[in-house]
């Protein structure tokens, strides 16, 4: 008889470990406390409009084509991919910004007509990135992270100083235009962190950046969750939604299985892709790995303040991506991590999908993501987010110089409590826990349980981090070593 295995949440980590756990001939079921499967990958839509409410950025593509490989398939066999350009747009004053085209020498000469002899230094650190890139997305992160001696290896014995060096001193040692510099700083930030406190080894992000690009699933994020949801269901995998796990049942230290909208079932493994905090909580106890006080001097990837906007016209001056950078990143920074509190003056994010792809807006509109980054934990209310949108609506009409507000048909807001309603997110955090040199690899929570029997864990709070694609490898991690580990 088939081992049954419970997976608890839909997001990416865990529709990937259950497609392999499947594939391994298990019996597995995901359960899905809400009522679409996507985790913070899910749609809205209104009023002809569409949104994808969690990741907007296709990055990495080669690990997404590594996942459907296992399986046998591409991701052309589920989803048509457009590559981006230009891949995305900084705005840093009115009407003044710098696109980064979608390929290498055009982005050197960019750099080169912001500053003169950047180029140089630009693809000597770009070929650094690439070489970081070989060792850690195809080897490092594929490792459990359950010892330092994973990490040491005659490759990264060469390499040690850049895990005590940070990006931020090594972009800022080489470049002084402070615009280049944050575009150069800008891909880490996907890793949850300032860059001050990332590791140069990190670098590798901005391979990924500009050296691999930026890239549109037409249909948006969602139809990628679409083709794991398939590729699922081919398998065998069975996914039930508005099922809420209230509790992991444990027999003499054994998981035995989950009490789901207060109903038992059985399962001889649990594999929990929810927050890992909150799936701690559905345990006893004594059966809790880590305490509150351990939670709450970990560094959380930041929350974020978002909006979901449909126009009545289609918007001037942006690109799909746009990034207003017209205010000071270190101040904004501080808000998130050193003084966790409401930023005065925000960066911020907009994604504007219509720009490249019809079907998420009608015709003559145009459908916007706008996203602030901020603290978790802090204060939630309906006046602080009018107030927030009201601030970057005015930025955004003098950035771009145009007219705006007259033509919103309707604007929706998502932020701290509704992560931790939705997604059960420790302090309602966005994207996990931060890449730090004190978090990385071993150093973060572990996949297997070292308490509870046949308990597991995958997702953004465990090993490699967060992000779309580190949650793929996760889901990989997480499914051999339960193969590996089953009963043992």
């Amino acid at each position: 008889m088939k081992e049954k295995i419970l997976v608890l949440g839909s997001g990416f980590s865990s529709m990937a470990s259950s497609c392999y756990l499947a594939k391994a001939g298990y019996d597995v079921t995901v359960l899905e406390k809400n009522s679409a499967i996507g985790g913070r990958a899910r749609v809205f839509k209104k009023q002809g409009f569409k949104f994808d409410m969690g990741p907007t950025w296709y990055w990495m593509p080669d690990v997404f084509e590594r996942f459907f490989n296992d399986f046998g398939k591409k991701p052309s066999d589920y989803y048509q991919l457009e590559k981006l350009s230009p891949a995305y747009e900084v705005v840093f004053d009115t009407l003044k910004s710098i696109v980064i085209p979608d390929n290498l020498s055009e982005i050197c000469e960019v750099f080169e007509k912001e500053e003169k002899g950047s180029s140089k230094y630009l693809m000597e650190f770009i070929n650094a990135a690439k070489s970081n890139y070989e060792v850690a997305i195809k080897d490092l992160v594929y490792r459990p992270g359950e010892s330092i001696t994973e990490l040491i290896t005659p490759v990264t014995i060469k390499r040690a100083h850049q895990f005590f060096r940070s990006i931020s001193k090594q972009v800022r040692g080489n470049i002084k235009s402070q615009k280049l510099i944050q575009i150069l700083e800008f891909p880490v930030l996907f890793l949850g962190a300032k860059p001050s406190d990332t590791p140069s080894f990190y670098n590798f992000m901005n391979y990924a950046d500009f050296g691999l690009g930026t890239w549109h699933p037409k249909g948006g994020m969602f139809q990628v969750v679409r083709a794991m949801e398939d590729l699922a269901i081919s398998l065998g995998v069975k996914i039930k939604t508005n099922s809420e796990a209230n509790k992991i049942v444990v027999k003499n230290g054994t998981a035995t299985g989950v009490m789901v909208n207060n109903e038992f079932l059985e399962a001889d493994i649990v594999l929990s892709g929810a927050d890992y905090h909150h799936t701690e909580s559905l345990l006893d106890t004594s059966y809790r790995q880590y305490s509150e006080a351990y939670w709450d001097k970990r560094t959380f990837a930041p929350s974020s303040l978002l909006f979901y906007v449909g126009f009545d016209k289609k918007l001037k001056n942006v690109s799909h991506h746009t990034l207003f950078f017209d205010t000071v990143f270190d101040e904004h920074a501080q808000a998130i991590y050193d003084h966790p509190s409401w930023p005065v003056k925000p960066l911020f994010y907009g994604s504007f999908p219509s720009v490249t792809d019809a079907s998420f807006a009608p015709e003559g509109k145009e459908a916007a993501v706008f996203l602030i980054p901020i603290a978790p934990g802090i204060e939630d209310e309906p006046k602080i987010r009018d107030y927030y949108f009201e601030q970057i609506i005015d930025r955004f009409e003098k950035l771009t110089g145009q007219e705006v507000r007259s033509n919103i048909l309707f604007k929706e807001s998502y932020c701290v409590k509704d992560f931790i309603d939705d997604y059960n997110s420790y302090k309602g955090n966005a994207y996990g826990l931060a890449n730090t040199l004190r978090q990385t690899a071993f150093l973060r929570p572990k996949i297997k349980s070292k308490k509870v029997k046949n308990l597991y864990f995958t997702g953004q709070l465990t090993v490699p981090g967060p992000g779309v694609p580190p949650a793929l490898i996760s889901g990989k991690i997480a499914a051999s070593l339960i193969k590996n580990n089953f009963n043992s």
